[in-house]
């Protein structure tokens, strides 16, 4: 998920729970601004917004080592969930919610030097990656037309499959995809859980 994403850039850029740098290289130092603000007391904060439209996952996220690194106001979440489907994420909760995500995507931008363009982290099996997901990066890119829309997408597969929609939410997004993002890497869920349990 999103936040052992973080952990790992966290680790690579030897920054620690609390967003305190405890490397000794001018280098790291100097490309830290890819993904992290420089907060007030020489701390690191990530440039992330966190989403979803159900608030457990930002619970376990907030509770887990690195949920304190994050903005507050950079988690947002909704009441009632997607409930596996595209089309509640795309069209109707996620989309009650796009604006307030808006609003701090384009903060984030704001405060970026030379903002280069967008990295998602996202499942295409469930509603919310696949449909709030794909209307975020329809919307950013029709508003930041000449920046870079990069997905990491999790695809979904049979032998690890919550749901049997989760094909036709990958569908869907999946044109949604090739229309507004300039790359997507493609990644087998099935192929992450084989990882995770060797």
């Amino acid at each position: 998920n999103g936040a052992k994403f973080w952990e790992v850039i966290s680790d690579e850029h030897c920054i620690d729970c609390k967003g305190c740098y405890y490397g000794d290289s001018d280098l790291q130092l100097e490309r830290i601004n890819v993904y992290y603000n420089e907060a007030n007391g020489a701390k690191y904060v990530p440039r992330a917004v966190l989403i979803d439209l159900e608030p457990g996952t930002m619970d376990s996220i907030r509770s887990g080592c690195f949920g304190q690194i994050f903005r507050p106001d950079n988690f947002i979440f909704g009441q009632s969930g997607a409930g596996n489907n595209w089309a509640k994420g795309h069209y109707t909760e996620g989309a009650e919610l796009l604006e307030s995500v808006l609003d701090i995507v384009r903060r984030e931008a704001e405060g970026c030097d030379c903002l280069q363009g967008f990295q998602y982290v996202h499942s295409l099996g469930g509603g919310t990656g696949s449909g709030l997901g794909t209307l975020l990066i329809a919307r950013l890119k029709e508003e930041f037309t000449d920046r870079i829309q990069l997905t990491f997408s999790i695809f979904p597969s049979p032998k690890v499959s919550d749901t049997v929609v989760e094909p036709y939410n990958c569908t869907l997004a999946l044109s949604e995809l090739i229309e507004f993002t300039d790359e997507t890497v493609c990644i087998d869920n099935e192929a992450l859980y084989d990882i995770c349990y060797r």
